[in-house]
């Protein structure tokens, strides 16, 4: 009731509802991921070649068409700011929340670190003042774009959407420039290893290569599952997440496909497999820029920038409701005057930067990011198949394509591509794994006896617990 501790406890720690439509969270979907379409996805090449780095996209794709749309139902019955947690909290209690939602926070730190450093690769490049990749330059983008975000969620988002369609538009003016360098012969130019199982000119390093590609073939997708997470700032979101989540995953699924292809049809897979820049790699064939190179390096310099300021407000987001309900340090939830959880995007950027600046690894982050982002999947998908069969009858606005079919290959998938972190990088997912079973004790000896059960993704497990012993007696 208002004037009661619970009241002036979720008081200070509110957004800003009714600030996005679907039109702007479709700008958010893709903002999220747009960045991977300019760098990142070619380190797969070296991995798994063009054969395996394209079967890794087709399956990866599939995986997060699934996602989205199981995600799609889940977010229509469950509307807020905790997304994936949110949605494992109902189905799977309080250790499926945290187990996904510390997931994501893993995803959502060290993918904005990542970029930071892809950035740099981009503003080096360009020589931009003079300028290297290096910490100087990730300080900046933390500091200004973090600062985007302390102004207002509705001035980010517009932000975001703006620089998101610069984006978009680059890499349409990239694909009509470089299609016609195309030369299919370019594709399978990785020499081929005769140890390998399987291997042959497409597909270089074997069968296993298609499966070592997994982590790579996500960059593509990486992020758009964060959409949900701003239910609470969404104006009906019942309605509105669906249709966004949609309509973004079709718009990234035809970026990934038209970008992959054009890009290494002309330059070639063995000329991109370790380009910090591939796109405006794959248009300088003799090493001189054109003036279609540099427009696409400023223009990739806008999609990064997308995606770190969005990938930002994801990770802040989920923050939030974890902290809102106890599972982290609650002070981390408190938010400004104007509505902005301030710590939920300082800690993480603070970390982010130090994580950037301390190894300036962007492939490594990308797949330390990539762990926690697999296991968030396969709790969300699990979540989705639990909800169908635990309560079948509950009211679902949205009702996902091929039901638990649909969740099910989302599983099994996402499984698959948790195992592939480790064939890339053992080093880095074992350290992610380290950090992930840091947090699990923290909630297992802690946090754990200290919830807040007024926090709407408690409340919202709580009240559906209580009808259901209502309807077994």
């Amino acid at each position: 009731p208002p004037g009661s501790p619970e009241a002036a406890y979720l008081d200070r720690r509110s957004l800003r509802r009714g600030s996005a439509g679907w039109l702007l969270l479709t700008g958010l979907g893709v903002a999220y991921v747009v960045s991977g379409d300019f760098a990142g996805w070619n380190f797969g090449l070296a991995e798994g070649g063009f054969g395996g780095l394209a079967i890794a996209m087709v399956l990866m794709g599939v995986m997060y068409t699934c996602l989205v749309f199981s995600q799609a139902e889940m977010a229509a019955i469950l509307p807020t700011a905790g997304g994936g947690y949110g949605f494992a909290r109902r189905a799977l209690g309080t250790w499926g929340g945290f187990l996904t939602g510390t997931a994501i926070l893993i995803e959502y730190v060290l993918a904005p670190a990542a970029i930071s450093i892809f950035i740099g690769d981009y503003v080096e490049s360009l020589n931009l003042f003079g300028l290297t990749s290096g910490w100087p330059v990730y300080l900046a983008c933390f500091v200004i774009f973090i600062g985007i975000h302390l102004w207002g969620v509705g001035e980010a988002l517009r932000f975001s959407f703006v620089v998101t369609g610069i984006a978009v538009a680059a890499l349409v003016i990239f694909a009509l420039g470089a299609v016609t360098e195309f030369d299919g012969s370019r594709l399978n130019d990785i020499p081929v290893d005769g140890n390998a199982f399987g291997a042959n000119s497409w597909l270089p390093y074997g069968l296993i290569g298609i499966w070592a590609a997994f982590p790579f073939g996500m960059w593509f997708f990486l992020g758009v599952e964060g959409v949900p997470l701003a239910a609470e700032e969404t104006r009906n979101p019942a309605r509105t997440l669906p249709r966004a989540m949609a309509a973004a995953i079709g718009v990234l699924l035809v970026l990934a496909v038209v970008t992959f292809l054009v890009a290494v049809g002309a330059r070639g897979s063995a000329g991109l497999q370790d380009a910090g820049n591939p796109l405006v790699t794959a248009l300088q064939g003799d090493g001189e820029p054109t003036a279609l190179s540099r427009f696409v390096n400023y223009a990739g310099l806008a999609g990064l920038v997308a995606s770190f300021f969005s990938l930002i407000y994801a990770g802040s987001r989920q923050l939030f409701a974890l902290s809102r309900a106890g599972y982290v340090p609650r002070f981390l939830s408190l938010t400004s005057r104007r509505k902005a959880p301030y710590l939920g995007l300082l800690v993480p950027g603070a970390l982010g930067f130090a994580l950037a600046a301390g190894t300036g690894d962007g492939a490594r982050m990308l797949n330390m990011a990539v762990f926690g982002a697999t296991i968030s999947y396969a709790m969300m998908a699990l979540s989705h198949i639990v909800l169908r069969r635990r309560e079948p009858h509950l009211d679902r606005p949205y009702r996902t394509p091929g039901g638990i079919l649909t969740s099910s290959v989302a599983l099994v998938l996402a499984c698959a591509a948790l195992v592939a972190t480790f064939l890339v990088d053992k080093q880095a997912a074992f350290i992610a794994l380290g950090v992930y079973a840091a947090a699990v004790a923290y909630f297992a000896f802690y946090s754990r006896h200290r919830l807040v059960a007024a926090a709407p993704e408690e409340e919202a497990a709580a009240l559906a617990a209580a009808e259901a012993e209502l309807t077994r007696n």
